[in-house]
């Protein structure tokens, strides 16, 4: 181990079999955490190569379980956000692409932060479960072309020891440790093909777009050197997405984009990462045809009927796709108002995703318990013209004192006397 330090140290290449020998020597507990300790912050500083972060991802794969979805007819594409506020794309994209016959066979997790994960906005639909046999996932994806299951079984065990370790040694912030990361799990989990929606902005992992175009290829580079076909698209997050920011509320939110009538960036993000998700699974020949499929079943009402038949398959209450007043209700609602004319210049995504996390919508620890009813509805966006007395925001609340969330929220949300450019919603997508 003390030879690895040193070459990479050095700058030199690590071999396959080293990173295969420190990946499980630290799993397997016989390396020791000041050893690795050393290594990540060589491999911070010296960063790796294209063949060394496939071959890091690949070790990571192997140390533990791997999801064989052999037995789901066709390509199952993966889609993978790297986070955001109010970023309600799964549940939209899983039910659109399906209905045009690619398999979505998603495990998603629950979520720390602003609101809850894919998983706890789905639970906001009553008697929704993610607590499927394998088999039964399967069964239900090749029936019904979609499926959630929650993450199961011994999943990169190494990812999870790499990733504490790199929380408390200033070493998160690594490309290749990162990229590696990311695309282990979702290697691991069994895609055959995966698209990445790469947030960039205040409300983003990453801050400016140098960054997030950085880890962007270097996922994509990793997806296609380990035999994945992978894509990237860079989105903004520099404002929330869509309007929505809760469990229940983003669950109408998906309700709405499926049937054409949902925000516009939400829309707009979902049918382009959707082309590319249908494109890779085969299922057109270009991306402009992928687009037209998508939008002839959000046209037609295939899409959110699948989306019901998908809720009704794992025990969820169905009828709220024609009745979402059946999702949990909030006990009251505000509204913040603006305090001056003028246009919305500036929304801090992330602090406004805590304002909904202080709601109750998110957890601040592992331990914290959502409150599903609760967060905010956004009824404006940057470059909007606001008047003095117009709402700002509907803040739905399970208690009456929400004096440090308007405080937040004021001091989040930015009016300019001055006309503003609102931001451009897709930067750049990656292919190769």
């Amino acid at each position: 181990m003390i030879d690895i330090i040193e070459n990479k140290r050095d700058g030199k290449e690590l071999s396959t079999e080293e990173i295969q020998f420190f990946i499980q020597g630290y799993t397997d507990g016989s390396i020791p955490d000041y050893q690795v300790s050393a290594l990540m912050m060589a491999i911070y500083f010296q960063d790796m190569t294209e063949k060394e972060r496939a071959d890091l991802t690949m070790a990571m794969v192997q140390s533990g379980d791997q999801i064989d979805l052999s037995k789901i007819d066709g390509i199952k594409v993966d889609k993978h956000s790297t986070g955001g506020v109010g970023d309600t794309t799964t549940l939209v994209l899983g039910p659109l692409v399906a209905a045009v016959g690619v398999p979505v066979a998603k495990m998603s997790g629950r979520g720390l932060g602003h609101t809850g994960g894919t998983i706890d906005k789905l639970e906001s639909v009553n008697g929704f479960h993610v607590e499927l046999e394998n088999e039964e996932f399967i069964n239900l994806v090749n029936s019904n072309k979609i499926a959630v299951i929650g993450q199961s079984g011994n999943l990169t065990p190494a990812d999870k020891k790499l990733y504490a370790l790199r929380d408390v040694t200033a070493t998160v912030n690594s490309i290749p440790l990162i990229a590696g990361s990311i695309m282990s799990k979702k290697i691991a989990a069994g895609a055959d093909a995966i698209v990445l929606d790469v947030k960039t902005g205040a409300g983003a992992f990453m801050k400016t777009l140098d960054d997030s175009r950085e880890l962007a290829k270097a996922m994509v580079q990793i997806g296609n050197n380990v035999g994945r076909n992978t894509m990237a698209i860079i989105s903004d997050m520099s404002q929330p997405l869509g309007y929505a920011i809760g469990n229940a509320l983003e669950v109408k939110e998906a309700i709405d984009t499926l049937k054409g009538e949902g925000p516009e960036d939400l829309t707009e993000l979902c049918l382009t990462l959707g082309s590319y998700m249908v494109y890779l699974a085969k299922k057109a020949n270009t991306l402009e045809e992928a687009r037209t499929m998508l939008e002839g079943v959000m046209k037609d009402g295939t899409a959110l009927s699948v989306f019901k038949t998908f809720l009704s398959a794992q025990g969820g209450d169905g009828t709220i796709v024609d009745n979402p007043d059946r999702l949990p209700q909030a006990k009251f609602t505000f509204e913040l108002e603006a305090k001056e004319d003028g246009y919305v210049s500036e929304m801090v995504a992330d602090e406004i995703g805590t304002a909904a996390m202080l709601l109750g919508a998110g957890r601040a620890t592992k331990e914290s318990v959502i409150d599903l009813a609760v967060g905010l509805i956004l009824r404006k966006k940057i470059g909007d013209q606001v008047k003095k007395g117009d709402s700002l925001v509907t803040i739905y609340s399970n208690f009456e004192n929400i004096s440090e969330i308007t405080t937040k929220l004021y001091e989040n949300i930015r009016i300019s006397k001055n006309k503003v450019t609102p931001p451009v919603l897709i930067h750049e997508e990656i292919t190769k």
